[in-house]
């Protein structure tokens, strides 16, 4: 089947293109005065309603990883992986009640201003560092080739550093504008990006249907899924016994069943949504309920996002194994979702090109301005320019995101950093992975124990990416394969390997331990900590009523798919 796209498809894009192009323009001669508040153009302070905040966290959060990364998941694991979406919600829960009114009392700008206002300016440095290394050469480089690779395959395969220079000048002409174009534009991206994802698993689910001879009626072919792939709708992966085949153990070792719900998955999605410059900064410069309410709106958003970016990867497993895939070459996962969008007819090919653009740019565009915010305003302001105007931020801010994006195509011009070698997925969850235990410790205690320490939070950081590194790469060889905290599981590659949840789960508890041990070594009451009261945390009745809503529904999916 002939991949390229049409002329009706490039019509549909470059339509899509001005529409996003025009508006965020239109956004940012409206708000122009911005160029001389550094505070309004990085966090468009008091500007955001709910549903740009919303729309924004999602906007930014679903990107090529998600549509060519979780959708190869699908394709590979099954509905298991859709946890991550829904957990997610549950963990924008979390955020919306516990952490957002910490951050908004204490007035919170930046996650390494939190650090220093809780801990010392030591903690905030190395964290910024960091976060800027990791926001550039991790997330900021997988978004770009992922994406590029994904649209030149739909393209025809010959466009890669075209379209790869093409997107970054899309984010960069949205992402000079501030966070109120970003996130003012993000409405219109995740509009585009649920409207052709839908598509695109509607006609997954109509070509399964056609497929296997029951019609061209899209509940028909989910049912098929069903049938022909039973194990792809259980949401708990089962633990390997003595005859599992490598297959059964590589799902494991993916996804550990219920012990990624007592460990793993909670500490990546707290770590994400809730101490994470990219995802907090769209609710930081809002009101507490107008913060509360859009955080909610993304976590309904979330329950949707496995039906768009998982489930054509279950379609593609079930057309690829019937014999009815074939330009899935090889069954490689990450071209999953490109080999579906070859049965969109012309015209919705474009569409669904639009919205994983529309992912892309939104995501590129989000990194970039957190980027430009912590390099500005924690690290040039206070170690560089200390005396730099509101005028001269905004223009220090604007280099870094050209600087970044500019690094992230060198970096990816060539795929030197080998993202298409370990898949994009794989890639993010382990670089994130191996520092989230220790961030999210320090966080956490940070914000609700008072006698955690700037010591303690210092040894937390260091302490969880060594113990990381040693769940993860050398724990087994040094003590064995099967122990009381982890058992070991041949990965097919002659050596044994610890689930990376578990990995995570372990590293965060003895972080914990170790911080708080040191902690008790400092006054009962850190002179830096939080205050924090009751009443902060008290919700209106129309949060809970969303609170609820988004528990029951995850309450249902789960017990339909256990």
């Amino acid at each position: 089947m002939n991949q390229n796209l049409a002329f009706a498809d490039y019509a549909v894009f470059i339509i899509y293109f001005i529409v996003v192009s025009v508006y965020g323009y239109t956004v940012y001669r409206k708000r122009k005065q911005d160029e001389q508040d550094a505070k309004a153009y990085f966090l468009a302070e008091g500007n955001l309603t709910w549903w740009a905040i919303g729309a924004s966290l999602i906007a930014s959060n679903i990107s090529a990883e998600q549509f060519i990364g979780m959708s190869g998941e699908g394709f590979f694991l099954g509905i298991a992986v859709a946890a991550y979406e829904w957990l997610a919600a549950i963990a924008l829960i979390i955020v919306a009640v516990w952490f957002i009114p910490v951050y908004l009392k204490n007035k919170i700008y930046t996650m390494p201003q939190f650090l220093k206002t809780r801990y010392n300016e030591s903690t905030a440095l190395i964290m910024a560092v960091f976060w800027l290394f990791l926001y550039v050469f991790v997330n900021l480089t997988s978004i770009l080739y992922l994406g590029a690779v994904a649209i030149n395959k739909l393209a025809g395969g010959e466009y890669l550093h075209v379209i790869m220079l093409g997107l970054a000048i899309f984010a960069l002409f949205i992402s000079l504008g501030g966070m109120k174009v970003v996130a003012y534009t993000d409405v219109i991206q995740v509009a585009v990006l649920i409207i052709g994802g839908l598509v695109t698993s509607y006609i997954a689910l109509t070509t399964v249907a056609e497929a296997f001879g029951v019609g061209q009626n899209a509940i028909a072919g989910f049912k098929v899924l069903m049938q022909q792939a039973p194990e792809h709708f259980k949401m708990i992966i089962p633990k390997p016994t003595a005859t599992s085949s490598q297959l059964e153990i590589d799902k494991y070792l993916t996804f550990p069943g219920l012990l990624s719900y007592a460990a793993g998955i909670w500490i990546i999605n707290l770590n994400y949504w809730g101490c994470n410059q990219y995802i907090t900064q769209r609710a930081l410069g809002a009101d507490l309920q107008t913060a509360r309410t859009g955080i909610l709106f993304a976590g309904m958003l979330k329950l949707l996002m496995p039906l768009i970016v998982m489930l054509p990867g279950i379609a593609a497993y079930v057309l690829y194994t019937s014999g009815h895939l074939p330009q899935l070459e090889g069954g490689v996962k990450d071209e999953a979702y490109s080999a579906i969008l070859t049965f969109l007819p012309t015209g919705l090919k474009g569409l669904s090109v639009a919205a994983l653009t529309a992912a892309i740019v939104a995501s590129l565009a989000g990194k970039v301005n957190s980027i430009s915010t912590i390099y500005t305003l924690d690290v040039h302001k206070k170690y560089i320019q200390k005396n730099a105007g509101e005028k001269q931020q905004v223009n220090i801010g604007r280099l870094a995101v050209f600087v970044a994006m500019l690094l992230a195509v060198l970096f990816t011009w060539n795929d030197v950093l080998g993202i298409g070698g370990v898949g994009g997925f794989t890639y993010i969850q382990k670089y994130t992975g191996f520092i989230s235990p220790g961030v999210f410790a320090m966080f956490f205690l940070g914000m609700f124990w008072k006698r955690t320490t700037g010591t303690a939070a210092i040894v937390g950081v260091i302490l969880g990416f060594l113990l990381s590194v040693l769940f993860n790469e050398y724990a087994p060889a040094l003590f064995g394969n099967d122990t009381l905290l982890y058992t070991a599981y041949n990965n097919g590659k002659g050596a044994f390997e610890i689930p990376f949840h578990i990995c995570m789960g372990l590293s965060f508890l003895f972080t914990m331990i170790a911080m708080i041990l040191i902690s008790f070594a400092g006054p009962k009451v850190n002179p830096k900590a939080f205050e924090i009261d009751s009443e902060m945390f008290k919700v209106k009745p129309q949060t809970t009523v969303l609170i609820v809503i988004t528990l029951l529904i995850i309450a249902a999916l789960y017990v339909k798919f256990w």
